[in-house]
């Protein structure tokens, strides 16, 4: 018997061949068999595929893979028995599967099509069990040091995994979330090796559990590592929802008491801060369906309600009513504070950053 970080017992021996995510027992157990798989082993030949009738064929920017994995849908008598490892847990376990096989697909086309990156994608990828293992071993080898060994980031990390099994369910929205949102991202391994605001955001859920769990000295370590390695800086004790897009994400400041709602996308050098002038709950509170363009400052305890729009450069100091669109510095509502312009659209999803500009704006070239 070996012990994780976390202080959760696993397995040496009698890993189960069956495939993980199946049920909750066989789906803990494959998650802790992950800590030791072998970082050198050759990918299986005859590791069964997923089929190709289970993919979305609708075209994005990449032609070679579609831009969704779909999932059975799930009638609303089986939506009520979610409790206990119920329907919809097992439901969004395949959701997982899904989407891990489909990226092992996409890794193996991209070394079909440059063979030097043969061993980056099959340490990283192709000879994993699992994305949790995936993910933990990437983080690990890019937040290491030579005084913070990546062996052991990967068990601590692994740890974070096996204590909290939802933590991936987080992870898959967050990736399909760019992969959706971001016409640069040309597939979901593209977005998990290598855009750094994935990364950063991942790194900081893990983060977030160990600092909720008492464990804050680890947990500023890791944000600190993420901040000198990505450019992302992160306060562990931020509450982030799922479905995130932090784009380009260089200079993203997040502070300590910032709340981050549900499918909330974020450009680069977006402050979340306080003033400076008060302690305790000191900063912004982020309403699910929010788009914050490049360069924005959100400073005080203060309230972007759902479905608001915040234009690049702007200062916000104040509430943000629901499905309107702030900008300026000082930043005002457009349409004016008596009768805004409501949005029709989540801006989030739309990343429609120059809606109504000839509204407030006579800007010509």
């Amino acid at each position: 018997m070996s012990t994780n970080l976390l202080g959760s017992p696993f397995l040496l021996k009698n890993v189960p061949t069956t495939t993980p995510y199946n049920n909750n027992k066989l789906y803990i157990f494959t998650i802790k068999a992950c800590l030791h798989s072998s970082r050198t082993k050759t990918p299986n030949p005859n590791k069964s595929q997923i089929d190709d009738n289970v993919y979305n064929y609708t075209k994005y920017c990449t032609p070679n893979f579609p831009d969704h994995v779909s999932q059975t849908p799930i009638s609303e008598k089986e939506l009520k028995n979610t409790k206990n490892g119920g329907i919809l847990d097992d439901f969004e376990k395949k959701g997982v599967l899904n989407l891990w096989l489909k990226m092992q697909d996409e890794a193996r086309f991209d070394v079909e099509q440059e063979p030097i990156l043969e061993n980056y994608y099959k340490n990283s990828i192709l000879v994993q069990d699992c994305m949790e293992s995936a993910l933990a071993y990437h983080l690990s080898l890019k937040l290491s040091n030579s005084s913070l060994p990546s062996d052991a980031l990967f068990e601590l990390f692994m740890g974070v995994f096996i204590e909290d099994q939802e933590l991936i369910f987080d992870v898959t929205d967050d990736l399909r979330a760019v992969k959706e949102r971001d016409p640069a991202c040309v597939s979901y391994v593209h977005c998990f090796l290598n855009f750094k605001g994935f990364l950063a955001c991942q790194a900081h859920r893990i983060a977030h559990r160990l600092w909720s769990k008492g464990r804050k000295i680890v947990a500023l370590v890791i944000q600190n590592r993420v901040c000198e390695v990505f450019a992302v800086d992160i306060h562990p004790g931020a509450k982030i929802g799922s479905g995130i897009l932090l784009d380009h994400a260089t200079g993203v400041v997040i502070g300590e008491t910032a709340v981050i709602g549900n499918n909330v996308s974020i450009l680069h050098n977006v402050t979340l801060g306080g003033t400076g002038k008060v302690c305790g709950d000191r900063h912004p509170k982020i309403g699910d369906g929010v788009l914050i363009g490049a360069g924005t400052c959100v400073l005080g305890n203060v309230r972007i309600e759902d479905g608001a729009k915040i234009g690049a450069g702007s200062v916000v100091l104040m509430e943000v009513p629901a499905r309107t669109t702030a900008v300026g510095n000082p930043a005002r509502l457009i349409g004016g504070k008596e009768n805004p312009i409501k949005l029709d659209k989540i801006p989030s999803l739309t990343m429609d950053h120059t809606s109504h500009m000839s509204d407030w704006s006579d800007y010509v070239i």
